[in-house]
């Protein structure tokens, strides 16, 4: 797996609020899918979890605040951001 998606952080934002149909209101996963991502060691399944995550906060109008939190939570560890493998704006 490329450093990338192995390091890659969870998408939480540390926002952890829910509401919407039990989905964070920050990073918009469920408390389920947090604990899933914990456990993803495959870079096809992060990279297709990512997506799931991205397409979610595209459709909520999101995606903007989030990803920049994002990035800042990778920088901030100083590993790669993985948005950048799947082309996010932000």
């Amino acid at each position: 797996m490329s450093k990338t998606w192995k390091e890659a952080p969870s998408p939480c934002i540390d926002v952890c609020k829910y509401k919407r149909k039990g989905r964070c209101i920050g990073c918009s996963m469920t408390k389920e899918e947090k604990s899933l991502f914990k456990r993803l060691d495959q870079k096809a399944d992060k990279k297709a979890f990512f997506r799931e995550i991205v397409a979610r906060l595209e459709e909520q109008r999101g995606l903007g605040f989030w990803a920049v939190a994002y990035r800042k939570k990778c920088e901030k560890r100083g590993v790669p951001c993985p948005l950048d493998k799947l082309t996010v704006e932000a």
